[in-house]
């Protein structure tokens, strides 16, 4: 096969000419390095998106064009080298997002605003004649927790309960002033029931489907 010339345009063999996972994953970075200057325009919102994809579906010819190779065999290798590096950046990231999303239930477990919920949960005469008395929690705790500097902040959780009898939800707000958390509202719902148990309602808040908010 004959060597392409520097700058010499040249139309891709048949057998390069296929999707680049290297242009795909890594866009405007993989653009850089192949003079396919084409890829900055990632850059641009909404046309980003589809670019990643043209740049997947056209990389392999654009890179052929825009620089000068050995021969096939180098271009093969180089862009192979290229999906590689674009392979182990996305499982970084995906593996990096993963690990903090898995982490929020952790930090929500550990704070003073869940052990609060949970004390008053358990305690709760009605809770425990619905759920069992055995209650536990599920993994995935959702919900937020923001702290201030001077000691206040406040909390929402939603806590998933597991007992003996029937499964529910435990939701709570918290608020903290002065480095002291009080509990504003909590309400358990149980699975398969239409009428919430409402524990604490200090602030008076509707909650559909009970009896008396307290």
């Amino acid at each position: 096969m004959a060597v392409k010339a520097l700058n010499e345009p040249a139309e891709i063999p048949r057998e390069l000419d296929r999707w680049n996972w290297g242009a795909f994953l890594l866009n405007w970075i993989w653009g850089i390095g192949n003079s396919t200057w084409i890829a900055l325009l990632t850059f641009v919102p909404v046309v980003g998106l589809g670019m990643m994809f043209v740049l997947g579906a056209r990389g392999s010819r654009w890179a052929w064009q825009n620089r000068a190779w050995r021969d096939a065999e180098h271009f093969r290798k180089t862009q192979r080298a290229w999906a590689i590096a674009g392979l182990a950046v996305w499982l970084a990231v995906i593996g990096t997002v993963s690990a903090l999303v898995l982490s929020i239930p952790s930090i929500l477990k550990n704070s003073e605003a869940y052990e609060m919920t949970m004390v008053a949960v358990r305690a709760d005469e009605q809770v425990r004649a619905a759920l069992g008395d055995d209650i536990a929690t599920g993994f995935w705790t959702g919900g937020s927790i923001n702290v201030e500097a001077g000691g206040s902040g406040e909390a929402r959780l939603a806590i998933p309960l597991k007992g003996s009898k029937a499964n529910g939800t435990a939701t709570s707000h918290a608020v903290r002033t002065a480095g002291i958390w009080d509990l504003r509202l909590l309400v358990v719902t149980v699975d398969g029931e239409d009428t919430p148990i409402v524990l604490v309602n200090k602030d008076r808040v509707s909650i559909p489907g009970a009896p008396l908010n307290l």
